[in-house]
């Protein structure tokens, strides 16, 4: 008698699969060899693999690298935390050490687990002051849009997020967002937002030198003064023999120590100041200073304009008076944006190098927020730069300025 198979696992490999309740002598089926894998696996349907599928990525999620997983790469747990977050007096050869393998095991630090351990929000506020309640977008005007970009990727590279704030609110916006501390461009002096924040114990880093005694914890600037007497000297040296300056109405630092400046250096060189002076926030009224320096009786031949409108305002006015740009009237103003490269002419701007302020203004933020000693002065000084087109390149010098005529008309 045949002795009964107790299980399928049984069968010897080549065997043959038997009838049901027949002996395997018996059986005369030619049936092929039996599975290579359990039943239980060939129940296994598409579905049923992604679900397994599924599971396993649920896993790996769960098992994301950590802080220990990085520092497994021969550093403390310290080291790691101080490379990620830019602390600490590390070599800068273990910073990015530390930096390539963190990438590599894609261990993201978790914001929640920081706000916990240290009590900070991880949000850093970004408000220009100087217009107070007026109506103004300043995003709209290329510095600040370059200044507000390499702010935000500076706050994220140290693990923190940039909010733009505006400098008043209904609402009170200010008390609703946990900053841990704020960026103040241009503040005016004795600016009551710096001086509330500061109140609050919130470290305030100033984009523009402040001024008398604001309370700031850091500023960065550039050197407005020798910037203005080096593109008048420039205008000078084209040919200009009487240079007027578009200006604004503020008292914030950029206004106030430019048109300084530009006071200083008429009399120096002996001529009398023509300049007009507008609502910086207020486009219109740009256009209209505009047209009021180009149809004063002792019209310049050259213009240097504040802010980012004044050369299309320059521009534009010009040609309402019949005056040709260079021969007639050189033009510079101080603005970030591209557009300046492709007018007719192309005009001269002086820029005040945005990207390179937004990046240090951050900086130096983040490390008051974690209580970083600074090796040097919390005072920082930017280069401008000067780039010279059409605009301001008088083909021959004028010895004479004539008249002006009234705007033709339309």
């Amino acid at each position: 008698m045949v002795k009964a198979l107790t299980t399928l696992d049984s069968l010897p490999l080549g065997a043959f699969w038997p009838c049901r309740n027949v002996p395997v002598n018996a059986c005369i089926c030619d049936r092929p060899n039996r599975p290579s894998s359990p039943y239980y696996r060939l129940a296994m349907t598409a579905a049923g693999k992604h679900q397994v599928s599924r599971a396993q990525t649920r896993g790996s999620r769960q098992g994301r690298a950590g802080i220990r997983d990085v520092a497994a790469a021969g550093v403390s747990i310290t080291t790691v935390s101080d490379a990620l977050n830019g602390k600490g007096r590390l070599p800068d050869a273990t910073r990015r050490h530390v930096r390539e393998v963190a990438d590599r095991l894609g261990y993201r630090p978790s914001a929640a687990a920081r706000t916990l351990r240290t009590g900070k929000s991880g949000l850093i506020g970004l408000t220009v002051t100087t217009y107070g309640d007026e109506p103004f977008t300043f995003t709209e005007f290329a510095y600040f849009a370059e200044m507000a970009r390499a702010a935000t990727s500076a706050a994220l590279a140290r693990g923190y997020a940039l909010v733009i704030l505006p400098a008043t609110s209904r609402h009170d916006v200010w008390s609703n967002v946990a900053l841990d501390g704020t960026v103040v461009i241009d503040p005016s002096d004795h600016d009551p937002v710096v001086t509330e924040l500061v109140r609050q114990g919130l470290p305030v880093v100033s984009d523009g030198r402040p001024a008398g005694t604001l309370p700031v914890t850091a500023w960065v600037d550039n050197d407005h003064e020798a910037a203005v007497l080096d593109l008048l000297d420039h205008l000078a040296d084209a040919g200009a023999r009487r240079i007027g300056l578009l200006t604004g109405t503020t008292t914030d630092t950029y206004t106030r120590l430019s048109t300084t400046a530009y006071l200083n250096w008429c009399e120096r060189v002996g001529q009398d100041p023509v300049y007009e002076a507008y609502p910086a926030h207020d486009p219109c009224a740009g256009a209209v200073a505009a047209d009021r320096l180009l149809a004063r009786p002792d019209r310049p031949d050259a213009v240097y304009g504040l802010f980012d409108p004044n050369g299309t305002d320059l521009l534009a006015a010009a040609r309402r008076y019949g005056l040709r740009v260079p021969d007639d009237l050189l033009l510079v103003c101080c603005s970030e944006s591209t557009v300046y490269a492709t007018t007719e002419p192309p005009i001269t701007t002086l820029s005040l190098k945005p990207r390179r302020i937004g990046t240090a203004v951050v900086q130096l933020l983040i490390d008051a927020i974690e209580g970083i000693d600074a090796d040097g002065p919390v005072e920082r000084v930017i280069p401008t730069e000067l780039i010279v087109r059409t605009s301001s390149q008088r083909r021959s010098p004028r010895t004479t300025v004539s008249p002006p005529r009234s705007p033709e008309k339309d």
